[in-house]
């Protein structure tokens, strides 16, 4: 999965990242994979919730209709809601614009033994906020900064950080908001608004490629994940995560008293 992972420093252009790459696998067996992998996901969870010494937090940013929700939907089914977490970041509120811009997010990172999946997340605080121009360049210029710092606490304090953004074109995006428009059951889904964002496509992508570029490091890096084939990038993120959780070479607490004796009548 290096293919997807971008290095520290590395300077990203999207043209360079397939967003249809379906790897050289064929549907049937992608499906099959990422079943066998969500059952995995499933044990690893339930393991770091009782082993409780890690944190998980998973980052998902992409344009609308990418396909956030879905990935959360399939990727994730199979985990134990009691360890798991979705925090999803709109527009902030008065309270929120009181307080600097990471003061909302730090609150919903996991706790030990948790995993938190961020559905947007504070990269809004560089993306639409300098798309629109919402603040002055010389402010969400530093951001990176201190997000690169945010992100490196919590990692120091045992945070595992995986970060993925959904690569599809613009016409993708087209066919996927008109199939919301075209089916009435799913007009809660569609927002006139997302019309004006798609307008700033372009600008979006720059915003996008600095974000990433500015804040992939070893402890926290970006994936660009191919998202016009649904099944393809549930496929894609489901590997990243075995291996991540595989790699924290966990175990179940080992039992202190002897349970030998125990009857239970």
């Amino acid at each position: 999965m290096d293919r997807y992972r971008v290095a520290p420093e590395a300077t990203v252009s999207l043209a360079d990242f397939d967003p249809a790459d379906t790897g050289g696998i064929d549907k049937a067996a992608a499906k099959a994979e990422t079943k066998a992998l969500n059952r995995r996901l499933e044990d690893l969870q339930e393991l770091l919730y009782a082993e409780g010494k890690h944190k998980v937090l998973i980052v998902l940013q992409a344009m609308d209709a990418a396909g956030k929700d879905g990935t959360i939907r399939h990727v994730f089914d199979r985990l134990n809601p009691q360890g798991v977490k979705v925090a999803s970041f709109k527009k902030p509120t008065a309270k929120e614009l009181a307080h600097d811009y990471l003061w909302r997010i730090h609150e919903h990172t996991p706790g030990t033994g948790e995993v938190t999946i961020f559905n947007r997340s504070h990269y809004e605080d560089v993306l639409i906020v300098r798309v629109l121009g919402l603040v002055p360049e010389e402010t969400w210029g530093r951001r990176y900064k201190h997000i690169r710092a945010f992100e490196k606490r919590l990692a120091d304090e045992g945070t595992t950080i995986l970060k993925f953004f959904l690569n599809i074109t613009k016409d993708e995006q087209k066919a996927r908001l008109q199939a919301r428009l075209d089916d009435p059951s799913k007009h809660w889904k569609f927002d006139i608004g997302d019309l004006d964002q798609r307008k700033l496509w372009d600008d979006y992508m720059v915003a996008y490629e600095t974000a990433i570029s500015e804040t992939s490091t070893e402890q926290a890096p970006w994936f660009v994940i191919p998202a016009e084939h649904k099944w393809f990038r549930n496929l894609v993120i489901s590997r990243i995560l075995v291996e991540a959780f595989e790699g924290l070479n966990m175990a179940y607490p080992e039992q202190t008293k002897d349970l030998s004796g125990v009857v239970i009548e």
